[in-house]
């Protein structure tokens, strides 16, 4: 991998990961056409570049992580069901990596459920995550288990999750946003224990790729979050859903044209 391929994985993990697009489908997408062989680094990188997009999160909402203690308990509910069911079912995810195909059609379907999840769901009366009960939490943490899923995206099910309980889509936004720094910093930990566990040493090299990586994850994913929350209040979701019907329709053409798309 070179810098300037670790610069674009970046921007894609920083643009995709907090909008309901699906940061698999892009990484899938972006690596391949840039032709980046998937290796174990290249699968560290991914993830461990998540890092970034948390850190984005804790200073926007800076104040937010030093109030109450029970807004971290709420995290705290919020974020076991995808400890349990992905300890459970981590195998099976792994296998589902492994198709670019499955990706598509969860990218496809997940498009069309946006096209309509605005009328669904359009009398959320919270507009608080303050107001979140446990039990709220608890489902929304559910709604997440969802995005295990290659290609369901972990955005889109949160404030999906988070809209059919209720919260408004800017409150249903940021809480999926505070919900990810836990899961998204669980997710990276594991990633380098498992790097580590299986004898594998990270060069000086690809430590700069990882810096790099992660500083521009978290300059492009600040700027997502703050023009995500005002389109989404303003236009909602439907253009998401688009979008993403469009993504996993290039990705079924590349797919049956016989292009290889490379798993990370």
């Amino acid at each position: 991998m070179t810098v300037y391929q670790a610069i674009l994985l970046a921007v894609i993990e920083g643009l995709t990961e907090f909008l309901p697009v699906s940061s698999t489908g892009h990484m899938i997408l972006g690596s391949s056409l840039m032709g980046i062989q998937s290796d174990n680094f290249v699968k560290l990188f991914t993830v461990a570049i998540q890092l970034g997009a948390i850190l984005s999160v804790i200073v926007l909402y800076f104040k937010r992580f030093f109030q109450t203690i029970g807004f971290y308990f709420k995290l705290l509910v919020a974020f076991l069901p995808a400890v349990f069911f992905g300890l459970l079912l981590s195998d099976k995810i792994d296998q589902l990596l492994e198709s670019p195909l499955g990706v598509a059609i969860a990218l496809l379907i997940g498009g069309i459920v946006l096209l309509f999840v605005d009328n669904w769901f359009k009398n959320g009366n919270i507009d608080n995550t303050d107001d979140i009960s446990y039990a709220t939490a608890f489902k929304i943490g559910l709604f997440q288990c969802i995005s295990m899923i290659p290609g369901v995206s972990r955005s889109a099910s949160t404030i999906v999750g988070g809209m059919s309980q209720k919260l408004s889509r800017k409150a249903a936004a940021e809480f999926s946003f505070f919900l990810a720094v836990p899961t998204m910093f669980g997710a990276t930990a594991k990633k380098l224990f498992d790097f580590y566990q299986d004898g594998f040493v990270i060069s000086q090299e690809q430590v700069n790729l990882l810096l790099i990586g992660n500083i521009v994850a978290f300059i492009v994913a600040m700027l997502a979050i703050r023009y995500f929350i005002t389109f989404l209040q303003t236009r909602g979701f439907r253009i998401f859903g688009w979008y993403r019907i469009i993504v996993g329709g290039i990705i079924l053409i590349l797919l049956l044209s016989g292009y290889d798309l490379q798993v990370i």
